[in-house]
């Protein structure tokens, strides 16, 4: 289904809180009157801010506006729960607006249904569906939270057009160029965590923060960071812990899981900040889909992974990669090191199948976001 102009406009204004709002989805609302005439609009603001519609009714007060018997057009069904504010049909119907166009039904448990239903007891009109393929592409983390108890996981690579990420000795800076190492860092602030493996932080010491966003506007909140170690080998004098010490500009959390406990680096990485999780598989490794289910619970939507070939493989044959994003430079590095270490496979038909989303010139170097297929 296609998106009515209104739908439309709300789903931009959504935009807006693409990497403000977790672990909140970005909601969009368009308050209009019989006229066609915008009273009031407005986006999610930061957790424990206020929803959309509340933004937009706030938006139609100041204006002078009054919204009885108008229409909101909302990306997202209006909670009907307390959490961080109160819920949002509430305050529509105490705003007596006539009719609600929702692009989603919310699969958050705490509403479900539960917005509309109130909605419609209290006399309104309500309709969903409109732009719902559009609104499922803006918050497709929140979306899987709550449906699958995982968060969406997009795998970053940067490879030559022979798909090389690095030289056989290891070397890899830079294979791409400028704009698309930017662009990198804009997708890496929309996520809420940021995975890498213990063979990137070894090796290539990164920060893994988003140095690279001032064209974003205001500082983007600082997405947690997630390493797969499971010896416990990260050092304490790691680059990834200057964001996460008290007092930083911009703190975060790192969330380190292990395959097996070491009490004395367990106990030097706390005094870092760091949270330790154990979950080893049946072969000493880390369990990466329950390291999934974990994230999940702390509410991680979208999980942005930037790791090596190794730790790319592992996830890609547990079955953990929902999207690819992957920059690929106009340039061949012959024997190297790929993507990602996964296989050997025996047949053609036992490939990862997926479906080209996008492709885009960023720089000189070519952006490709794939999906996974069902």
């Amino acid at each position: 289904m296609t998106a009515s102009p209104f739908m439309l406009k709300a789903l931009n204004i959504a935009s807006l809180a693409m990497r403000m709002t977790s672990p909140n989805p970005r909601v969009g609302c368009v308050i209009v009157n019989s006229q066609g005439k915008i009273l009031g609009q407005g986006h999610t603001q930061k957790a424990g801010g206020l929803h959309a519609e509340m933004v937009a009714l706030q938006d139609a007060v100041n204006q002078g506006n009054s919204v009885e018997g108008a229409t909101a057009y909302v990306t997202l069904e209006p909670c009907a729960h307390h959490g961080r504010t109160g819920p949002c049909c509430d305050a529509l119907i105490k705003a007596k607006i006539g009719k609600v166009v929702a692009a989603l039904s919310d699969p958050n448990p705490l509403v479900a249904g539960q917005g509309i239903d109130r909605l419609k007891a209290a006399g309104i009109v309500v309709e969903v569906g409109d732009g719902a393929h559009l609104a499922e592409q803006q918050n497709p983390g929140f979306l899987s939270r709550m449906r699958r108890h995982k968060p969406w996981v997009r795998l970053k690579m940067a490879a030559s057009l022979d798909g090389q990420t690095a030289l056989q000795n290891g070397q890899s800076q830079w294979i791409t160029g400028s704009e698309a190492r930017a662009d990198g860092h804009a997708w890496r602030a929309r996520a809420c965590a940021i995975l890498t493996g213990i063979g990137t932080v070894l090796e290539d010491d990164p920060l893994l923060d988003l140095r690279l966003c001032a064209n974003l506007g205001a500082a983007p909140r600082m997405p947690h960071l997630v390493i797969v170690d499971s010896n416990l080998e990260t050092p304490t004098s790691a680059k990834l812990f200057q964001h996460s010490q008290p007092g930083a500009l911009t703190p975060r959390q790192v969330w380190i899981y292990a395959a097996k406990d070491h009490p004395d680096k367990r106990s030097a990485l706390e005094a870092l900040g760091a949270h330790i999780t154990v979950l080893p598989n049946e072969y000493g490794k880390v369990d990466l889909s329950a390291l999934m289910t974990d994230l999940a619970k702390r509410e991680v939507n979208e999980l942005h992974v930037e790791a090596g070939h190794k730790l790319n493989g592992s996830l890609i044959r547990e079955e953990c990669v929902d999207e690819f994003l992957v920059y690929l430079a106009p340039k061949l590095l012959g024997i190297g090191q790929g993507m990602s270490n996964w296989g050997p496979l025996q047949d053609l038909s036992q490939g990862l199948f997926l479906e080209f989303t996008e492709t885009q010139l960023i720089g000189k170097d070519l952006r490709v976001l794939a999906k996974v297929t069902a």
